[in-house]
């Protein structure tokens, strides 16, 4: 009986990786793609651009050979007189997964929090979701809550949260909650306000 070979392991160089920044519009189709295509939360035009273009320094993607595989989407602000961050969206083509990327895509967005003030970060990850749950607990994330049918295909959720050591919030971050373009928030917040779910309460 003949048996069908596994598909190779994609052998790649740490050093073919490019790891950029947000830097403009031409990113969105690529963020937005990745995204649809790997996670099981569906998210609108609105949601993305909440994201990235209030905090673009905080969304980075990752590409291997000029071909975009992986992006981290993520924002901060306050929350119940705490500096949070947290990260919304990352994702990893399956091929370029096991690699150190959505690690390294991780720690860059959470440098930026450190720097900027931030003294904890949270996130949403599916309770069977082993490879998410694993890599945020390398990371020094512990599970805060459990959050039933929290998804819209009726997965649980575990909040994950990250603590930094308390610092003084710079008075510079309050340009975060009064950043241009209210107009980005308020389609946000109406889009997902119709979903019944909205991450800017997150």
């Amino acid at each position: 009986m003949e048996t069908t070979p596994a598909p190779a392991e994609l052998i790649i160089d740490e050093s073919e990786i490019e790891y950029v920044s947000y830097s403009g519009e031409h990113h969105l189709p690529l963020i937005m793609r990745l995204v649809d295509e790997e996670l099981s939360e569906p998210y609108s035009i609105f949601t993305y651009r909440y994201f990235v273009y209030l905090w673009p320094d905080l969304s980075f993607l990752a590409f291997h050979k000029g071909k975009c595989i992986g992006t981290v989407v993520s924002k901060m602000g306050e929350h119940r007189n705490t500096f949070r961050g947290y990260i919304a969206m990352l994702v990893v083509l399956k091929p370029y997964r096991h690699k150190g990327i959505a690690t390294e895509l991780v720690t860059r967005s959470i440098k930026v929090m450190m720097e900027s003030g931030c003294e904890e970060v949270t996130l949403e990850a599916e309770v069977t979701n082993k490879g998410a749950l694993a890599l945020y607990g390398r990371l020094g994330f512990i599970r805060a809550k459990r959050l039933f049918r929290y998804y819209l295909n009726g997965v649980d959720a575990f909040r994950l949260k990250l603590l930094f050591p308390h610092t003084e919030l710079p008075p510079s971050h309050s340009h975060h909650s009064h950043t241009v373009m209210p107009s980005v928030i308020e389609n946000y917040e109406a889009n997902e306000t119709k979903k019944g779910q909205s991450l800017s309460e997150v």
